[in-house]
């Protein structure tokens, strides 16, 4: 009997050859599972199945972890505005854990004795797949084709081609990694430091022009509605994530550290999540006390970090998290904002919890708070250490 391997499938060119080589080249009993981070429609899940038998495979499952992806990770993502080096909204590095451990568990249930992924040698992928295997399934064997042979894309293509598999093999030229939080795109154009992807790489095109008013409500720091209709957060997010690429929003290039400890670059669509962030962060900066942004900045950057690092299961992540989350109370509102193509301007925020609307003061105009001789005394008082050490030392 054929000793069997769960393979973390997607359909693109890396894991496709692992099927194939796993099976002609290893003689196991491949079992293929996409999990599913909600970047799938039903016909593309369709289409990946049908892939997979062609292959070669035993058997093959949709494992949808979409539910589990937001309420554990991407609602405190939106809590942390988290942006990797200011840019990159954590898409791939986020979900990888989430389909790491549905692999996990669907390899003990057919009782697989390897574990296989494909990714690479140089990027992070490896690192988070490995550990989150390593940590779950000590018992079960990794295998990782593309990362232990040292393959080049155009090395699998050929292999393929030889074994009679046919293929868009242009549109191979791209590894596209799609979820509800995002879609990562790389290219021959992101291993270099002075080209960026061309239009035809990016899944989604600019479809509008002119300009479009938006409006996202939240509620305690989650999207709850738009352009006033009320809506579930998951379905709310693939909403925005259809309108804002319409207007070809949320593209750039992420460059960074690796976990591996290489530079790397990688282009990116996402405009659910930067419409999301950015709109949250407008909406926050009204709400929140001057030291609630200021720690809650701190604490979502290492969130950040740390899932980009594979480091979700970390018991510091949950201290984190009850941080972030306990942060909204007061973050519930309405966010206006105007899309254009490649573009968006954020307009301006309404809420309950507007701290602007205190009836105190209007910043550069009234005050009702306070009077002129306060002023002078707390800026006396205030001044007061700065005073004595330039009486001492007369640095300036």
């Amino acid at each position: 009997m054929k000793e069997k391997v769960v393979l973390a499938y997607s359909g693109g060119l890396d894991t496709s050859y692992c099927v194939k080589y796993l099976s002609e080249e290893l003689g196991l009993e491949v079992y293929t599972a996409l999990a599913d981070t909600g970047g799938f429609s039903e016909a593309e899940l369709k289409a990946v199945e049908e892939k997979a038998y062609a292959l070669g495979a035993k058997k093959h499952v949709n494992l949808d972890v979409t539910g589990d992806y937001y309420e554990k990770c991407i609602r405190y993502m939106v809590f942390g505005n988290v942006l990797r080096n200011k840019t990159y909204p954590v898409s791939v590095s986020s979900e990888r854990t989430f389909q790491a451990l549905a692999i996990v568990k669907y390899a003990k249930e057919v009782g697989a004795r390897y574990i296989a992924h494909g990714s690479t040698g140089a990027g992070n992928d490896q690192v988070r797949f490995d550990l989150c295997f390593a940590v779950f399934a000590p018992d079960i064997k990794i295998i990782t084709p593309t990362r232990d042979l040292k393959l080049s894309r155009e090395t699998e293509i050929e292999y393929l081609k030889a074994h009679g598999v046919h293929s868009d093999w242009k549109k191979m030229e791209y590894s596209i990694n799609k979820g509800i939080w995002g879609t990562s795109v790389g290219g021959k154009e992101t291993l270099h430091s002075h080209t960026n992807l061309p239009e035809e790489a990016y899944p989604s095109q600019l479809k509008k022009e002119g300009a479009e008013t938006l409006e996202l409500e939240f509620e305690q720091g989650e999207i709850s509605g738009i352009n006033g209709k009320k809506i579930s957060k998951i379905e709310a997010i693939r909403q925005i994530e259809e309108i804002g690429a319409s207007w070809a929003i949320g593209r750039d290039t992420h460059v960074g550290d690796t976990i591996v400890g290489i530079k790397g670059r990688v282009g990116f669509e996402a405009a659910a999540p930067m419409l999301i962030i950015k709109a949250h962060e407008l909406l926050e900066k009204h709400t929140l006390t001057k030291w609630q942004q200021y720690w809650k900045e701190q604490l979502g950057n290492w969130y950040g970090m740390f899932l980009h690092e594979a480091m979700y299961s970390e018991p510091v992540m949950r201290d984190i998290e009850k941080f972030l989350e306990n942060s909204q109370r007061k973050v519930s509102g309405k966010v206006f904002i105007r899309l254009r193509p490649y573009h968006f301007d954020l307009i301006g925020i309404e809420s309950a919890h507007d701290l602007m609307n205190s009836g105190f003061a209007e910043y550069g105009e009234m005050n009702n708070a306070w009077t002129a001789e306060d002023v002078k005394g707390f800026t006396k008082i205030i001044s007061m250490p700065l005073r004595i050490y330039n009486a001492v030392n007369k640095d300036l």
